[in-house]
């Protein structure tokens, strides 16, 4: 299958306008559209949602794993005001996205993958509902899945998928995952409907990564969902441009979803359910006493996933960080876990160190010769160059006599990367006044991090000495001035060693 991640990605915003789409009337069919009749107009601000729940693919695996999902709305529900959010079940995007592909080459293998949506949605309907209750569940599932036909088919016709034509199919799996959960909820008697995102996130139209235009779209989901009578579910990653077409917001788009829809209602939380209990202090498969961070800061959050670990991605959290809405990283396999709190007071504790995160297949490219010296531009032309091939930099280090430049990034890009740089560099290689580079892969990046490390003297020299008791060779160091972490970059086969050090050093009977 086509990963998800080679058309999921992130920009700034763009467009402006306050003006509602207007969708077709087969695209309204699909919704049940509430209008003035589910506002609260008593004017008590009753009608605000307090909760926000978004759940990923991972919670949306199958029937047993929806009615699970179905349990934690209706606790929520009876607790207060809530509003879903929901990805697609799990692996349904990337099948998506290879039908759409293989109907681009024209090969009817795009009807075999059309075919197992449809049969996981099914499957999970019969698991979800007693068999005289199929039947209108069912129906909405064909429905959707027929016009995804025609659609690939048509792409089938013209050997084109362009990328608006991609974010279409691949809105078809949030949208299947809400029909379900709406049913479920309904079923169960609680008083849900499914309401389009494309109602209410307004984007440009940069197709698979659009940029969210916020005045508008916090207008819409104000209007739309302030003092709305009953539980929305709505459908992450999608958005709609002003005059209605579809858009994809890209990577953790679902996640960014609820963190939109959180901040545009000023909702009290969001609760972010997936297969893990919370945010853990390392990778627990190679540190044995890993543990559940119970409460870390934003910053804390952003740092750690940016550097692998498994949270936010640090663009999903932005709108909810901007409001100063807590998050919270919720096990649904296990509801009553207390999970970990994001929020701008969480609790500082006793420890320096609240986590650490690593990257795995990483490169560098060290740049060394005696003619970078004192040479104004010459760190800006390496960076353009690489930001004009496409390769996004993880860590920089530069020796203060400039002598040296090392130069970290993901293995896949590497080849691209030392390309790049010898055609930029290409006459200070010839006059020798720098020497040939070559790459270096099989690396990792280790982050050490901490609200705590900010002015605790000795923290370097403490972490670089365990290290150094434990054997293990650093080949790159990096901290940023917010002293808030410390990066380092070792082979593949010390990653065990490194995280298993400092986790003992900092975490472990703190």
């Amino acid at each position: 299958m086509v990963p998800v991640e080679e058309v999921e990605e992130n920009e700034d915003g763009l467009s402006q306008g306050t003006r509602t789409p207007v969708f077709p009337v087969e695209f309204r069919r699909e919704f049940e559209y509430s209008g003035a009749s589910n506002r609260d107009d008593g004017g008590d601000g009753s009608g605000r949602l307090m909760r926000v729940l978004k759940f990923g693919g991972s919670a949306l695996a199958d029937g047993a794993g929806i009615r699970a999902v179905g349990g934690i709305v209706e606790d929520a529900a009876r607790t207060g005001r809530a509003c879903v959010v929901l990805s697609a079940m799990r692996d349904v995007t990337d099948a998506l996205i290879a039908a759409a592909r293989q109907a681009e080459a024209g090969r009817e293998l795009y009807r075999i993958a059309l075919e197992a949506v449809r049969g996981k949605h099914i499957d999970a309907v019969r698991v979800l509902f007693p068999p005289t209750d199929h039947a209108p569940v069912i129906t909405q599932v064909q429905i959707l899945c027929n016009e995804l036909e025609e659609i690939l088919h048509g792409v089938e016709l013209i050997r084109e998928c362009s990328p608006r034509t991609l974010d279409l199919v691949m809105s078809f799996g949030e949208r299947l995952s809400c029909a379900l959960v709406s049913a479920l909820l309904s079923h169960k008697g609680l008083p849900a409907r499914t309401v389009d995102a494309r109602e209410l996130i307004r984007t440009d139209a940069a197709f698979t990564h659009a940029a969210v235009d916020f005045p508008a779209t916090y207008a819409l989901i104000q209007a739309r969902l302030d003092g709305f009578k009953g539980i929305p579910v709505i459908p992450g990653f999608l958005g709609a441009t002003e005059a209605g077409v579809t858009t994809t917001l890209g990577r953790n788009g679902s996640d960014y979803t609820a963190s939109i829809v959180a901040s545009g209602l000023g909702a009290e939380n969001i609760d972010i359910w997936t297969d893990v209990d919370g945010v853990s202090s390392a990778d627990p498969q190679c540190v044995e006493k890993a543990f559940i961070i119970p409460e870390m800061g934003y910053e804390e959050a952003m740092e750690l996933s940016y550097f692998g670990a498994r949270i936010l991605h640090p663009f999903a959290m932005v709108p909810a960080v901007e409001k100063g809405i807590p998050i919270r990283i919720r096990n649904v396999r296990s509801p009553a876990g207390g999970g970990t709190r994001i929020s701008r007071e969480a609790h500082r504790g006793r420890r320096t160190v609240t986590g650490i995160a690593s990257i795995e297949g990483i490169s560098l490219v060290n740049i060394e010769g005696g003619g970078m010296m004192g040479i104004p531009g010459f760190a800006a032309r390496a960076f353009g160059a690489l930001a004009r091939a496409g390769v996004n930099i993880i860590m920089i280090s530069q020796a203060s006599s400039e002598h040296t430049i090392c130069l970290v990034f993901r293995s896949e890009e590497g080849e691209r990367a030392v390309a790049a740089l010898r055609s930029e560099l290409a006459a200070e290689l010839e006059a020798r006044r720098i020497q040939d580079f070559s790459l270096r892969g099989g690396l990792v990046v280790v982050s050490v991090i901490g609200e705590n490390m900010r002015g605790a003297p000795g923290m370097a020299g403490r972490l670089f000495s365990a290290l150094g008791a434990g054997g293990v060779n650093i080949l790159v160091i990096a901290q940023g001035s917010s002293e808030r972490n410390i990066s380092f970059v070792v082979d593949e086969k010390d990653r065990g060693g490194a995280l298993r050090t400092v986790h003992k050093e900092f975490l472990e009977d703190a």
